[in-house]
């Protein structure tokens, strides 16, 4: 049988811990051929976010902050059904699972510092604004005759 290919790192040396993953594998509406009917393609996976203790408290309490919309009872969900094997779908779960941890837990962005146009800038601008439409309303054929 093939290995998966974890740990899913979520930053740094952070990972999703396997022992608190829960996966739920069920008939899949996605892609089949003969043997879709039998087998159990699609995969949740579930984390339990406000029980964990893999994540830095710092990170965790943002994530929690973040995906409040997303939590069912502090646990976070995925889904996937986009492969025909339940392998793949495996992990195309835990790859989303680790990618939306690593958004919600990361630091705000730095606020933008308000700095001056310069005044040459500015009225380089403004120059170059007369000067189009002044060619612009020579266009107009009101002179001609």
């Amino acid at each position: 049988m093939e290995r998966m290919s974890g740990p899913y790192v979520i930053r740094g040396s952070v990972s999703l811990p396997e022992a608190e993953l829960m996966w739920r594998f069920s008939r899949s509406s996605g892609p089949g051929g003969q043997h879709v009917n039998t087998s159990d393609s699609q995969v949740e996976l579930r984390f339990d976010l406000a029980r964990t203790e893999a994540l830095p408290p710092v990170w965790k309490e943002r994530a929690l902050e973040r995906l409040a919309g997303r939590l069912v009872d502090g646990v976070v969900s995925v889904r996937a059904s986009e492969h025909r094997s339940q392998w793949r779908n495996r992990e195309a779960a835990a790859v989303r699972l680790a990618a939306l941890l690593a958004e919600a837990s990361a630091p705000p962005p730095k606020p933008r510092r308000a700095t001056r146009i310069p005044r040459g800038i500015n009225e380089r601008r403004l120059r170059e604004k007369k000067q189009r439409a002044q060619t612009k309303r020579g266009r107009s054929g009101q002179d001609w005759a």
